[in-house]
């Protein structure tokens, strides 16, 4: 009998085959997140909205402002100091100056001066003084722009965008705004029951909104991903934007959430889980447009119908076709118009001598 011997079979235990098996998984995230960020550097979109917004204007000006808590405020002036008009940008959570980029492109012009701010917490503005970032404080923040902006009321100005828009409502409520600007601009807001209303949640936002699920949902500051990925941006897509959106635009705008600190995003999302500042719009006394996007799903275009019902003196509400809740980003060109139109129905200048430039 012939004297064969099996060969001997190699068992792979079930903690190495794991090993195994995640490893293999890991290599290959990586190599698809690789190939994501690639194709995303070489977006014409993204790479469009990248480009330095001072290649845009012919002035640009860095304004240091401390706010009525101390908090340090980072502004761009971008445009002529001497301008006859000036236009205040304050855009919304989690996004930064850059966010105007497309819309500063097409204002930008020797007769407008404008002025765009990062947010307490946002951008290069320092984090709030004592953690405060009640909406109450970011009202008090636009007064201080409009100070160091120094233009003339009558020929200023204010266009927020999500919470720069409520930021508008919080600073409306506590000064005479006729005094201190001459128009105004509402984009992608609500005023009171953001989660209720909010159409991300589908059914569960209408049902359950009590307080635990408001905070839970907009206060978490859980750290976020830190690189993009195709599911980060199909998350994003379908939150923020509409159908439309290119992959590089949501891409940059990803990038301001990405690197936003965690803790400020949780306590400003702790400050719009109870927002109730709708009464406050009766007090916008000047000329106000309200713009909204038919697919926005975090600030549905009824939050606008309502601000334009709650304005004095309301310049029209436009509602964007197939737009999300990024609309200057997404539509800036219609963005844009507006406002340009709203500066073009301003009160003549009153007169008084343009701010001086301060050689530093």
């Amino acid at each position: 009998m012939s004297d064969r011997r099996r060969s001997p079979t190699r068992r792979i235990s079930r903690p190495a085959l794991l090993a195994s098996t995640l490893v293999g998984g890991v290599a290959a995230t990586a190599l698809a997140e690789r190939r994501h960020l690639k194709t995303l550097a070489a977006d014409d979109d993204f790479r469009a909205l990248s480009a330095p917004l001072t290649d845009a204007v012919s002035e640009h000006a860095v304004l240091p402002i401390a706010s009525a808590d101390g908090t340090a405020l980072h502004a761009e002036r971008f445009g002529p100091a001497r301008a006859e008009t000036t236009l205040v940008l304050a855009h919304g959570w989690t996004e930064a100056i850059p966010y105007w980029g497309p819309v500063i492109r097409r204002l930008a012009s020797e007769e407008l001066a404008i002025v765009a701010y990062d947010l307490r917490g946002h951008g290069e503005s320092e984090l709030a003084r004592d953690g405060d970032y009640a909406l109450e404080r970011f009202g008090e923040d636009l007064e201080a722009v409009l100070d160091a902006a120094g233009g003339d009321p009558a020929r200023t100005v204010v266009a927020g965008h999500s919470l720069g828009a409520m930021s508008i409502a919080a600073w409306a409520a506590r000064h005479e705004v006729s005094d201190r600007i001459g128009a105004a601009a509402m984009i992608n807001t609500g005023l009171s029951n953001l989660i209720g209303g909010a159409l991300v949640l589908g059914e569960l936002g209408s049902r359950l909104a009590p307080e635990w699920l408001s905070r839970g949902l907009l206060g978490s500051g859980r750290p976020l991903l830190p690189v993009s990925t195709p599911l980060s941006l199909a998350v994003a897509r379908h939150v923020a934007f509409g159908p439309d959106a290119s992959a590089g635009t949501i891409a940059f705008y990803e990038r301001m959430l990405m690197t936003t600190d965690a803790g400020v995003r949780g306590a400003v999302g702790i400050t719009l889980s109870d927002l109730d500042v709708l009464e406050a719009a009766a007090r916008i006394t000047v000329p106000t447009v309200v713009i909204a996007g038919d697919s926005d799903r975090l600030t549905p275009a009824v939050h606008a119908e309502r601000i334009a019902h709650a304005l004095p003196s309301p310049a029209g509400l436009t509602v964007l076709n197939r737009t999300g809740h990024m609309s200057p980003l997404e539509r800036p060109e219609e963005v844009a118009s507006a406002l340009r139109e709203l500066v073009g129905r301003l009160r003549p200048a009153h007169g008084a001598p343009a701010p001086t430039e301060v050689a530093g």
